[in-house]
C-alpha cells in the first residue's frame, strides 16, 4: 500500500499541470455560490462541508459497495477504493503540504437540491488549486459524466490509456451499476 501511495504521489506531482487552477476565481462568474472549510466524504463523487452535501460537478464515482474486477480479475469494492482516495485529497494524507481546507464553487441544484459543484484544495505551491473532479476521474477513481459535461473526458482517456484505478480491469458504470443493484 505504501508503495502505490508513493506512485500516486510522485505522478501527481508529475501530472499536476493539467488540474491546477491558479485562482478559484477562475469560476467566474459563472460558478456564483461557494462555500468553504474541511469536507467529510460520503463517497468518490459527494462531499459535506457546513452541514452542505456537495456533488461533484461532471463526475460519477463507483457506488460504495460497487464491486469492480482488477487487472489479475480479482473482485475489490472500486466504491470503498473511490471514496478512500477521496479522503486522502481532503486531509493531507497524500499529499501532506495539502491543506485541508477545500472549496467548492456551483451554479446548480441536482434533482436532490445537492449543489453541483468543483471543489478543490490549495497545495501550498504558489496560490495554485488542486480540481478535486479532475483528479478523481485522472486517477480513475471515477469517470466522466458525459451525460452532463464533456469537461473531464481527457482526463478518463488518460486514466484509460494508464490503466489507473477501475482502468485497471472490468468495472461497470456507475450509472449502470446503480440501475441494476439499487
Amino acid at each position: 500500500m505504501k508503495k502505490i501511495n508513493l506512485i500516486l504521489f510522485s505522478s501527481l506531482f508529475l501530472l499536476l499541470n493539467n488540474v491546477y487552477s491558479k485562482e478559484p476565481s477562475n469560476f467566474g462568474n459563472e460558478w456564483p455560490s461557494y462555500v468553504q472549510g474541511e469536507a467529510k466524504i460520503v463517497d468518490g463523487d459527494t462531499l459535506i462541508i457546513n452541514n452542505i452535501r456537495i456533488r461533484l460537478f461532471g463526475i460519477d464515482a463507483p457506488e460504495k459497495n460497487q464491486i469492480c474486477k482488477n487487472n489479475y480479475r480479482r473482485a475489490y469494492n472500486c466504491g470503498h477504493t473511490s471514496t478512500e482516495f477521496l479522503k486522502k485529497l481532503t486531509t493531507k494524507k497524500l499529499i501532506p503540504s495539502m491543506s485541508k481546507r477545500v472549496t467548492c464553487y456551483w451554479k446548480d441544484l441536482d434533482i436532490y437540491g445537492r449543489p453541483i459543484a468543483i471543489c478543490s484544495t490549495p497545495d501550498n505551491v504558489e496560490g495554485s488549486r488542486i480540481i478535486l473532479n479532475s483528479v478523481m476521474v485522472f486517477f480513475g477513481h471515477a469517470v466522466a459524466y458525459k451525460k452532463y459535461s464533456k469537461k473531464y473526458v481527457e482526463f478518463e482517456n488518460q486514466a484509460k490509456k494508464r490503466e489507473l484505478g477501475i482502468w485497471q480491469g472490468e468495472f461497470d458504470m456507475p450509472w449502470d451499476w446503480r440501475r441494476k443493484y439499487k
